[in-house]
């Protein structure tokens, strides 16, 4: 899709209601579904935080920038994620979190973003936090600064490649919470994108081809 294509559907972007946390499903192992279906998020006293779903030209075409984590001791270690992080005491809101975590970690400026709108909160039992997604686009390819203590790589999928159906796989994966299990997954520029990352990009993917009819 060229970018001039995606800035035409913006109007409509920002009108329509978003899919919502069956569009997450689709994405989810099935042990994470139920799992979520069983318990008590707000009895866990979850923290928050906020990434940005950030588009952008690459050579005309629409891009989402994605991250690749370094390995370092933690549940999320060398996975692919959405630029964000948790929030602040400081931070006014959760799109003040989203745009200022994007700074951080892969240097583009919150003034250089153009934020459209909220997708629907994603919650990961392992780290006990509510992730808040935010969709939102640049005019220009950002001139990308690594915050190397929190990304590896920045990784550019065109937009075409997210849409197209054929991307969608399944990988038998050790995680945190299970072993050798079935997960759902997307393969965008060889890496394979899974969990919450995944739940939340299958809303987007949705809810883009919904703006496109």
């Amino acid at each position: 899709m060229t970018f001039d294509t995606f800035k035409k559907l913006i109007p409509k972007i920002k009108k329509m209601s978003v899919p919502g946390e069956s569009s997450h499903f689709i994405m989810a192992p099935e042990i994470r579904a139920r799992e979520l279906n069983r318990i008590k998020i707000e009895d866990r006293n979850p923290r928050h935080a906020a990434v940005m779903m950030l588009f952008y030209p690459k050579e005309v075409t629409t891009h989402i920038a994605l991250i690749l984590r370094p390995e370092y001791e933690g549940v999320h270690s060398g996975q692919i994620a959405l630029p964000g992080g948790k929030v602040e005491m400081h931070d006014l809101n959760y799109t003040e979190t989203a745009l200022r975590e994007t700074h951080e970690e892969i240097g583009v400026p919150a003034n250089s973003i153009e934020v459209l709108k909220p997708l629907t909160k994603v919650y990961i039992p392992p780290s006990n936090f509510w992730v808040h997604p935010f969709l939102g686009y640049t005019q220009n390819r950002p001139d990308f600064v690594l915050q190397k203590e929190e990304v590896a790589k920045v990784i550019e999928v065109s937009l075409s490649d997210l849409l197209d159906d054929t991307n969608v796989t399944s990988q038998t994966l050790s995680t945190s919470y299970a072993k050798n299990i079935e997960v759902p997954s997307f393969k965008l520029n060889g890496y394979t994108v899974w969990g919450a990352t995944a739940m939340m990009l299958s809303e987007l993917k949705m809810f883009l081809k919904m703006s496109m009819q």
